[in-house]
């Protein structure tokens, strides 16, 4: 978006409508309320620019709840902005660090900050980009501690400022994963970020997916897994790093928050036959490498070396790993698996694999099921064998 149509959105007349128009369905319903807004009179450009905010807004919801509805978006900054539940994680640990005065370098839209402004922390969030900052400016009204600057992250001037929090984007657009990303393509770049760390107390939050061998040593690396999703690495610096951990892996499903916390990655166990679940550890928890100490917790070994799936006699008590009763292990053989699952009618099927070179969704057409029961099928490896899993998953609350 470019200032001047930021600057007509930012308009009492460009507010007004988007707060009328609200959300919408489909290409009818964008043609039928652009024709509605120019027969009114209103600008072109401003009915595309709130017809593009309100379908920024609805995809906000996923991020941002009800929030939503009262934030200005754009597309750069909502694709990058933290969800709501881990920006109050982030808010959180600042404030159980005793800080009180944080710069938020590089802010976005300004979601971090919201959330800690939220808890009374005074907050100077900055952001290069004159649309994006003016957004953020706009989501932070509402809050007297926070202040919005136009400027880098790398000239800041950090006077007064106890801790510092940083998201810094990618320089490079299109990378399907950014395990590939050297510590050059980032916008601030690693070294300066984490050289932050040497001076302040500072939180980083970088893609889960990045190199291991980035983290610096001495700082706490934290995963975190919402809903299932996998949705951030943050490294934790100074006084935001807690002693004696370095690793540690949060997960939230369904209201209930887990973590596991460690000196540094944790062996993985040995394998042992099937025992009566499956579990399958949480993303944060197998970027962390702590699958060692959820498989303590549970009793449980590795379903085969080298794949990250545990198993054991007793089902898991929080979400740090999902648990499946298995019901019968069948030769991963296309048409017997097709026969066995008819024969129990079964319609809805969840695949998982590890460890085999097959497409579920391919795998899932082929077998074409109809019925009204459903099942979980896990394709991986017992030995030197190919297996298909048949089980059920089990409800948060029934692995308790």
């Amino acid at each position: 978006m470019l200032p001047d149509e930021a600057r007509q959105l930012l308009s009492s007349e460009g507010l007004a409508l988007l707060d009328r128009i609200g959300g919408y369905g489909s290409a009818s319903d964008v043609l039928r309320i652009s024709t509605a807004l120019r027969r009114e009179g209103h600008p072109p450009d401003l009915i595309a620019a709130v017809l593009t905010q309100a379908r920024l807004r609805q995809r906000a919801a996923a991020k941002f709840g009800p929030f939503a509805d009262r934030m200005l978006f754009t597309e750069a900054g909502l694709e990058q902005a933290t969800r709501l539940p881990v920006a109050a994680l982030h808010a959180g640990r600042y404030r159980s660090a005793g800080l009180t005065r944080i710069g938020d370098l590089g802010c976005g839209i300004g979601g971090d900050a919201m959330a800690m402004a939220a808890i009374d922390l005074e907050v100077v969030a900055v952001d290069r980009d004159e649309v994006t900052a003016a957004f953020a400016a706009y989501n932070l009204a509402p809050f007297e501690g926070a202040e919005v600057r136009i400027g880098s992250a790398e000239e800041t001037d950090l006077s007064g400022i106890d801790g510092v929090f940083l998201d810094p984007a990618r320089r490079t657009a299109g990378h399907g994963g950014t395990s590939r990303l050297g510590p050059d393509d980032w916008s601030p770049s690693l070294g300066f970020a984490f050289g932050l760390g040497d001076r302040v107390p500072t939180g980083v939050k970088l893609a889960p997916g990045m190199d291991r061998e980035l983290i610096p040593d001495g700082a706490e690396a934290e995963w975190v897994t919402i809903d299932g999703d996998t949705v951030e690495l943050a490294v934790w610096f100074g006084a935001l790093a807690r002693p004696g951990v370095t690793r540690s892996a949060v997960v939230q499903s369904g209201g209930a928050t887990a973590r596991i916390d460690a000196p540094a990655d944790t062996e993985d166990p040995e394998p042992r036959e099937l025992g009566r679940y499956l579990h399958e550890p949480a993303g944060s928890v197998i970027r962390g490498r702590l699958i060692g100490d959820v498989a303590r917790r549970l009793d449980a070994g590795l379903v085969h070396p080298g794949i990250a799936y545990l198993t054991g006699d007793r089902p898991s008590p929080d979400p740090l790993a999902a648990s499946f009763e298995i019901r019968e292990v069948l030769p991963l053989d296309e048409r017997g698996v097709a026969r066995t699952l008819r024969s129990l009618d079964i319609g809805t099927l969840e695949i998982k694999k590890r460890g085999v070179d097959i497409d579920p969704a391919q795998f899932r057409k082929r077998l074409g099921l109809r019925g009204p029961g459903q099942a979980t099928l896990v394709l991986t490896r017992l030995g030197s064998r190919r297996v298909a899993i048949r089980a059920d998953r089990l409800a948060p609350a029934a692995a308790q």
